[in-house]
């Protein structure tokens, strides 16, 4: 039985306990092998099953693990189950299911000065009249302004088309955590990626809430032409009644920066299938590591690894040392600061000439999306027990992703938490005990509170482990 496997199985003894303990990883080792094997339904049905308390406690407010058993349960049909002229909502009504969404097919009318989309019923069709309040954003905040679905009794009672079309439409907010690059994908372009991705371009998108990130378009105008030949719709200043034959409102969110093939409607999708969208969209050249073979003629190059910097909390602080070790291991290694408003494609083109992405838990890390397969994301995770977090929202994806994944966790003696706060805070002394007083206290003292300064040493069988995976994957 494998250390995650074991992992897995402590886990599942502890249902009925109050709080559960995020588990310890020897540095350096690596998931790929056991994440790759067990990240299907049967791994999140039997090995994703975590105490509602525990994520209500010691998980941040937006990362959450949920299996796939009770999403399927949930009754939510595909967009080929949908019976035209009806709408089927699921709202988001239990704990672990984070999103609304609702699909309306058949004459479907929105309404951006009212933020509404209204089912107008066929002649002579029986329907009662119903309404919901749907959040159009994949995770359900308090805040965020709601879309009124009606699926009205008659049909005089309707507002007339100003504007007709002949292609569904996706409604979604840019809301939330938007603006963060992690929840940015996470919460937004993966779940509309897989909400528009079967209509190959044929799809409109209605986005509400862009007042408030008006640079949020301008930065993903590249993603959102891939998927649409249409321009967006500004819905909170568009005063047309637009009618189409579907519209989809919201979008869901099955698990962190990834996907769940099993349940994308109208067919299977994969984050293999996601990646290969960017590397397409964004015109990205390489779509494999450089090779390591010890044959090849010429002699290989040395792969290429980015350390990404951080100029404000959560700093490594011997960058330098890292980087010359990576050196000394046999990368070519650059650091470098990736600008949260560069635009995306210019961004994903840097990323993508790397063969290794290095860096200390953060939303920084979402750039491995732009790695070539095959390619490495090392995570550097804090000290205090965040180990469980730091896989959540990095590590299960990257294997969903087809790269290899290593994680380095932190020490006792490499956080500046030791030297700030001493021997027997808390902090230092007890992790669990700061877990267990809430996501705030976690935040705080874990994230933005801690630098860390690695030992090199201690780090070099990391990058032995990264430099192998490369050479094993051709």
């Amino acid at each position: 039985m494998t250390t995650a496997t074991k992992s897995l199985e402590r886990r599942r003894r502890q249902q009925q306990e109050v709080a559960m303990q995020g588990s310890e990883v020897k540095p350096g080792r690596s998931q790929t092998g056991s994440v790759q094997k067990h990240l299907n339904v049967g791994l999140v049905v039997g090995g994703l099953l975590m105490l509602l308390t525990y994520l209500a406690v010691s998980l941040p407010p937006h990362v959450v693990i949920r299996e796939v058993g009770q999403i399927m349960d949930h009754n939510i049909k595909a967009p080929h189950e949908t019976e035209n002229g009806k709408v089927v909502c699921s709202t988001a009504g239990r704990s672990y299911d984070l999103s609304d969404t609702c699909q309306a097919d058949g004459d479907v009318r929105t309404n951006g000065t009212a933020l509404s989309v209204t089912l107008v019923p066929a002649s002579g069709s029986e329907l009662e009249r119903r309404e919901w309040m749907i959040t159009p954003y994949s995770r359900k905040l308090d805040g965020i302004r709601k879309v009124t679905v009606t699926q009205l009794q008659d049909g005089a009672a309707a507002v007339p088309c100003t504007v007709t079309h002949d292609v569904p439409a996706v409604l979604f907010a840019i809301d939330g955590y938007a603006g963060n690059y992690w929840h940015d994908y996470s919460d937004i372009l993966v779940p509309l990626f897989i909400a528009s991705r079967r209509y190959h371009g044929e799809v409109m998108f209605l986005i509400t809430n862009i007042r408030l990130h008006p640079q949020w378009p301008v930065k993903y105008r590249a993603f959102l032409r891939g998927l649409s030949k249409y321009d967006a719709v500004d819905m909170d200043g568009d005063a047309q009644v637009r009618c189409f034959p579907r519209v989809t409102v919201g979008l869901r969110l099955y698990k962190e920066l990834s996907i769940v093939p099993e349940l994308v409607p109208g067919g299977r999708l994969s984050m293999a299938d996601f990646t290969r969208f960017l590397r397409e969209t964004y015109a990205l050249p390489r779509a494999a590591p450089v090779s390591l073979a010890r044959d090849q003629e010429p002699p290989h190059k040395k792969p290429r690894l980015l350390l990404i910097h951080r100029g404000h909390y959560r700093r490594i602080l011997n960058e330098p040392e890292i980087a010359r070790a990576a050196v000394a291991a046999g990368f070519e290694a650059v650091v470098a600061e990736l600008r949260g408003d560069a635009p995306d494609a210019e961004q994903a083109r840097v990323v993508n000439s790397f063969d290794v992405v290095l860096g200390i838990h953060g939303a920084g890390l979402t750039n491995a999306l732009f790695l070539p397969p095959g390619g490495v994301l090392i995570q550097v995770v804090p000290y205090g027990k965040m180990g469980l977090i730091a896989s959540t929202a990095f590590g299960w994806p990257a294997a969903d992703m087809g790269l290899g994944y290593f994680d380095y966790d932190v020490s006792v003696e490499e956080t500046s938490l030791l030297e700030a706060l001493g021997p027997e805070h808390p902090a230092i002394k007890d992790p669990d005990s700061v877990h267990r007083s809430g996501w705030p206290k976690v935040f705080e003292l874990y994230l933005a509170k801690q630098d860390v300064r690695i030992n090199a040493t201690r780090f070099a069988p990391t990058l032995a482990r990264a430099l192998d995976h490369l050479r094993r994957s051709h």
